[in-house]
């Protein structure tokens, strides 16, 4: 069976999820977190170390103002009162982006990765206004200055997820098939699954069966 020590998510279908069930986008972003919260007990369950989950990208900036506030606020609110319950389940949290937020939200991200720095249960890296061409061009940038040579492992060590392991299984929800521009670089051999369902309506369920179907695949990378 495949070990398992880093799973990605691209948690998509929370807007559309909202109109369907309560003719509100931003009432599928609210119902999105309980999954996520779901989806962190069960990474925990499954004693998988890395989890990452893509909340925000370059390129949702695109989207309405009131939207994006929301997005902001539930994740503001989501950090005043879980993350000593997360620094108590032994739970480290890493940003993935660039923080160009409110300096209010700037300082929660900043004092939430400090406070759980130390820990070693599970690390959770949240992709907040992440793309990863722009991570790619920043690191080749750090080659460039720094005058070293260009390879995987100097490219590896000056992208923003220097020191995690590739992911070793991708799931996207949400019935959308590409990568929007996540992690191009670390899931060159990731396993993936495209779910149908809904980010709000995936659950316990759906995570263990992919874990499950995950383990039976033969992975051979690039052997026979």
């Amino acid at each position: 069976m495949n070990p398992l020590n880093h799973v990605a998510i691209i948690m998509d279908g929370n807007g559309r999820w909202g109109m369907k069930h309560k003719n509100s986008r931003n009432a599928g972003h609210k119902e999105g977190l309980k999954t996520v919260e779901k989806i962190i007990k069960e990474t925990i369950k499954n004693k998988i170390k890395f989890l990452t989950l893509f909340a925000f990208s370059t390129e949702n900036w695109k989207r309405p103002k009131k939207e994006i506030n929301y997005l902001f606020n539930l994740l503001e609110n989501f950090l005043l009162n879980r993350i000593q319950d997360l620094h108590k389940q032994n739970i480290k949290l890493k940003i993935l982006g660039s923080k160009k937020f409110s300096p209010k939200l700037n300082k929660l991200l900043n004092n939430s990765e400090k406070k759980t720095s130390k820990n070693t249960k599970l690390q959770i890296n949240l992709a907040l206004n992440y793309g990863s061409k722009s991570e790619l061009i920043d690191a080749f940038k750090k080659i460039n200055k720094n005058k070293i040579t260009i390879s995987e492992k100097n490219i590896d060590k000056n992208l923003q997820t220097k020191n995690i392991p590739v992911p070793d299984l991708l799931i996207r929800t949400g019935n959308t098939k590409r990568l929007s521009n996540f992690l191009l670089w670390q899931l060159a051999y990731a396993e993936i699954f495209f779910e149908k369902k809904l980010w709000p309506a995936f659950n316990e369920n759906d995570f263990n069966r992919i874990i499950i179907e995950y383990k039976k695949i033969k992975r051979n990378f690039g052997k026979i």
